[in-house]
């Protein structure tokens, strides 16, 4: 067959996940950014909240492109799962070209009937917590981040 049917994110779908992200960011006492980008990496939707530090919104939406990349949720691990040093981290990065790659924590495929669909990307509070609130965007449109 040289034809495929996909599926695709819609900005509605972009919107309530940065809706929820913001409301969980906000319950955590902290200010983010939040991007949610498309299968193939580019931005649909991208929010940093008031008193958001202005270097999230490039981490987050590195963090979005790279999801929907990879297909996993982003890790200090390389593109498939293998431990790097600090040097291979950066090396991937730049082999990949900065805004396509990161080893920071907090962003989350969006898997939908196991076809990832996009990305997003939370940037502002410790890793922990902005991995957290990307999985919980996700599941908020009805999908999944694994």
């Amino acid at each position: 067959m040289y034809i495929a049917d996909s599926k695709r994110l819609t900005n509605d779908g972009a919107k309530k996940m940065v809706a929820t992200a913001i409301q969980h960011a906000r319950d955590a006492g902290i200010a983010v950014a939040v991007a949610v980008a498309d299968g193939g990496g580019h931005l649909i939707v991208l929010e940093r909240m008031d008193g958001g530090k202005f270097h999230t919104v490039h981490s987050s939406t590195t963090k979005a492109a790279c999801c929907a990349s990879s297909k996993r949720v982003t890790t200090s691990k390389g593109a498939v799962g293998q431990e790097l040093d600090v040097a291979h981290a950066l090396g991937l990065a730049l082999a990949a070209g900065p805004e396509r790659w990161t080893a920071m924590e907090g962003g989350a495929p969006i898997f939908v009937n196991g076809e990832c669909i996009g990305g997003i990307g939370v940037s502002g509070g410790d890793w922990e917590t902005d991995e957290r609130i990307a999985k919980a965007a996700v599941e908020s449109i009805g999908a999944t981040w694994k």
